[in-house]
């Protein structure tokens, strides 16, 4: 079998407490402790895996020189969205209910990422219909640290302003938008300085962009990941007075060559009403009074590529950590996470990512183990 995430101990959902508790703030205990700061900033790199950044020290010799904290667990499914608001509330995706990269919210297939309808057709834009700050009620950490009279900035790219993904996982404080590493270490750096108590959390998408595109260790990978450690050695080096760093990751990634394809295979659309998820982690919502027969097909065809579990054995058994009543209805009747180098594509509804060698969002230790490094000023 394998590991479960590390909920409540080492876990994504357990770093930004740590940071507030160094602020001051009494936040929940955790295996993660950070002295105290006046100023703490949390770099997250979209697709920096533990795994992934040991293989290629030497690509990286500034982050591989800070204390290590780490590693940590991101949680199920190892995706974006689900890691991002496991940041941002503190809580693990059971909790938050922001489940999958798509996910059922009532009768309705919600895109995470983008707050679309998911499908083969025109996406329609739900932030109005599936309200985010609903969909996703629980103050995050950084509502909490405003709230404390401590000085919040959200740093990520412009045009994730006001998406519905900001709103459900990083809303308060201030939000301030980049075009490139410049401004981003700009910002940051910024949002720390002054004598008051001030916590920055900052965003850097293109590691996981390559790894997507080229595959995780691909030289295009290696090469801007030299960049993200330039971009987070000068951060470093002009930290304001009494400021610590932190640098994590959402998820790790790995290469696949092992294609099953649920757009094109009978016996995987057999019975299914809506297919959530992504390539790696797959919520299968089955129609009334077909989900064992779901179950025994998706067992069938993906044999010893997959994990393949009942949504109630999935919840039970703590893949998403403690479920609250009121998400359950968001796991899916089916609940898939690969093995190995195999992937549950869609070619028809997803055929941009579908054709892409890197993915991620499953349970192994390539995807979920992502680092947690410290330096301080």
């Amino acid at each position: 079998m394998f590991p479960l995430p590390l909920y409540g101990h080492r876990s994504l959902a357990e770093v930004l407490p740590a940071l507030l508790r160094a602020l001051g703030l009494p936040e929940p205990e955790s295996d993660l402790v950070v002295e105290p700061a006046r100023a703490a900033a949390l770099l997250l790199v979209d697709g920096l895996g533990r795994e992934l950044l040991d293989a290629h020290a030497a690509d990286a010799p500034f982050l591989s020189s800070m204390a290590d904290a780490g590693p940590v667990t991101v949680g199920f499914p190892s995706s974006t969205s689900i890691s991002l608001t496991s940041v941002g509330t503190g809580l693990p995706p059971g909790a938050h209910g922001v489940l999958g990269i798509s996910f059922r919210v009532g009768g309705e297939l919600l895109d995470s990422l983008k707050w679309t309808s998911h499908g083969a057709g025109d996406a329609v834009d739900l932030r109005e219909a599936l309200v985010p700050e609903q969909v996703q009620p629980s103050p995050t950490a950084f509502e909490r640290a405003e709230a404390a009279g401590i000085g919040v900035t959200v740093v990520s790219q412009r045009v994730f302003r006001g998406s519905g993904l900001t709103r459900a996982a990083l809303r308060g404080g201030r939000f301030r938008g980049t075009h490139a590493l410049g401004d981003l270490a700009a910002e940051v750096l910024a949002a720390l300085a002054g004598p008051e108590r001030r916590l920055c959390y900052g965003y850097h998408a293109d590691l996981d962009a390559m790894g997507h595109l080229h595959g995780p260790g691909s030289v295009a990978w290696r090469m801007q990941l030299a960049q993200v450690d330039r971009l987070v050695q000068r951060i470093a080096e002009d930290l304001p007075p009494g400021a610590v760093l932190a640098v994590t990751g959402d998820h790790g990634m790995v290469s696949v060559d092992r294609i099953h394809d649920a757009d094109t295979d009978d016996a995987l659309r057999q019975g299914v009403l809506l297919l959530g998820g992504d390539a790696r982690a797959r919520h299968v919502y089955a129609r009334p009074g077909a989900a064992d027969e779901v179950l025994a097909a998706w067992r069938a065809v993906l044999g010893d590529d997959a994990w393949v579990v009942p949504g109630e054995q999935a919840a039970a058994d703590g893949w998403f950590g403690p479920v609250a009543p009121a998400m359950r209805s968001r796991i899916g009747d089916v609940v898939v996470a690969t093995r190995g180098t195999a992937a549950v594509i869609r070619s028809e509804a997803e055929p941009l990512i579908s054709r892409m060698p890197g993915q991620h969002g499953s349970l192994t230790t390539a995807e979920q183990l992502v680092p947690l490094l410290l330096v301080r000023s």
